[in-house]
């Protein structure tokens, strides 16, 4: 049950922070083309952290929920630095 909510959780996350890069950058041609591209985006994000909670969770989680759990957080944070790093400066503007 914790590798859908966390994946859902960490894509909406990513994809609000993203969003919110592109706004204060002025990034895009306009609403629509930047709606499509959050929705594909967030799409490959939340499934990248479902994956990864679920194999941490599913792993660790049988010796130490706590731990897993924790791992869990700080893998996702690292997932959505990660993606916002890479995304928010797309061809190379500075803003």
């Amino acid at each position: 049950m914790a590798a859908p909510v966390g994946g859902l959780a960490t894509g909406a996350l990513g994809t609000v922070l993203l969003a919110a890069a592109w706004k204060a950058c002025d990034v895009g041609v306009n609403g629509a083309a930047n709606g499509l591209a959050l929705a594909f985006y967030g799409a490959v994000l939340t499934t990248v952290a479902a994956v990864w909670w679920g194999v941490l969770v599913g792993y660790l989680g049988r010796w130490s929920l706590a731990v897993s759990l924790l791992g869990g957080i700080a893998g996702a944070a690292a997932i959505v630095w990660i993606f916002v790093a890479l995304l928010h400066v797309p061809n190379g503007y500075r803003c």
